[in-house]
């Protein structure tokens, strides 16, 4: 049995075969540009005929012209075909049709997996665009924040009256005295450390008094002030930054602006005002722990006795290693105050967002501590210091 289905231009045409459930699809004539719309609605008229999970062939040995778009409609029309009948193929393609479809098959593909390795790359260097925007909107605004600062703390110096002193009693003792015991054990264990790696090298060269210089200049000069301040950056710091964006949260932020209280000068000067005070009195403590601790280990492990080592210490121990390590204490303490405040304004109004900002401050506060450490230590250097 076969039926036709003609355009009215006969420019192409096709014809249906049916036998067995096969229906075979005999194309004909120019299927062009020109034509497609003809072809098109030929098509849609026999696939109604055509019993849903039947087996159709295309059969375009007739076809007299093939163009793109042609080729295009063909393909699109077997894919469909595919999702509602049984088997769909074409068959009896000349070797000129068959090197058209496999050109147009390849180039249906590469897109497929030149976009796959675009959007690859395409997100790679998006998220890379984002951070380093990010990064940059971050320093300006916290550039802008310095900024605040340094008007307000104008602001209190030219009216002292402004200033919370009870404020800043109170941080001093939350950043400071609060922080005794944990400052106390960490310089103690530095001091352990430090004078246990030192006796193991100077016993082998017969030096052990030497280990008294070691112990003093390092700890006083280097070590207490850099481990103290990532110490407090990740107790006081986070500390900041948890209670601003606990507050900003709560509206209290919001709250103090529209009773015309400057958040500036009642939450941010008074923290780093406090942490600036207690830093060089925490590092100085730490020197005494760490020195006591080192002196410890020298008498049971090296034999240098206490009074040795006090005698040996006064001698060699300069009053500048001691200054060098507490004056870097307030640029260590304003760093921290100051990013560990920035912070907490950026949380937003929900939680998960204060764990995000308390981590990213205490990372921000020990890195610019230590590039800090480093340029001192540039400086002095260069200095002969």
């Amino acid at each position: 049995m076969a039926t036709g289905l003609k355009n009215s231009t006969d420019s192409a045409a096709i014809l249906v075969e049916n036998e067995d459930d096969l229906y075979l699809l005999k194309c004909k004539g120019k299927w062009t540009l020109k034509y497609v719309t003809n072809v098109v609605s030929s098509i849609k008229r026999i696939s109604k005929r055509i019993p849903a999970q039947s087996n159709v062939s295309w059969d375009i040995s007739a076809v007299e012209e093939f163009d793109s778009a042609g080729i295009i409609l063909l393909q699109h029309y077997v894919k469909k075909f595919e999702s509602r009948f049984k088997q769909v193929d074409i068959v009896d393609a000349s070797s000129r049709q068959q090197k058209t479809l496999a050109l147009f098959q390849q180039e249906e593909k590469a897109p497929e997996l030149i976009t796959a390795k675009d959007n690859m790359l395409s997100a790679l260097l998006q998220k890379a665009g984002e951070n380093t925007l990010s990064v940059f909107h971050d320093i300006i605004e916290f550039i802008t924040f310095i900024g605040e600062i340094t008007v307000t703390l104008l602001y209190s110096l030219l009216h002292p009256s402004s200033i919370r002193f009870k404020a800043i009693i109170k941080n001093i003792e939350e950043a400071g005295v609060k922080a005794l015991p944990i400052v106390a054990v960490t310089a103690f264990l530095i001091g352990i450390v430090v004078s246990y790696q030192a006796s193991v090298q100077l016993e082998k060269l017969g030096a052990n008094i030497f280990i008294v210089e070691m112990i003093a200049i390092s700890i006083t000069r280097e070590l207490a002030p850099l481990i103290i301040a990532i110490v407090v950056a990740g107790r006081s710091g986070a500390s900041y930054t948890a209670q601003i964006g606990v507050m900003k949260i709560t509206e209290e932020i919001n709250a103090m602006k529209t009773m015309s209280f400057d958040p500036m000068r009642f939450l941010v000067l008074p923290r780093i005002v406090a942490l600036m005070i207690a830093m060089p009195l925490l590092i100085f403590f730490a020197d005494i722990v760490g020195i006591a601790a080192g002196m410890m280990i020298a008498d049971t492990q090296m034999n240098i006795s206490y009074t040795e080592f006090i005698l040996r210490l006064q001698s060699v121990l300069d009053s500048r290693h001691v200054w060098i390590g507490i004056i870097k204490a307030p640029f260590f303490a304003l760093l921290i105050a100051t990013v560990g405040c920035f912070r907490g304004f950026q949380v937003s109004y929900n939680s998960e967002s204060i764990g995000r900002y308390t981590t990213i401050s205490v990372v921000n506060a020990i890195f610019l501590v230590i590039a800090c450490d480093a340029l001192f230590s540039i400086i002095l250097t260069e200095l002969g210091i």
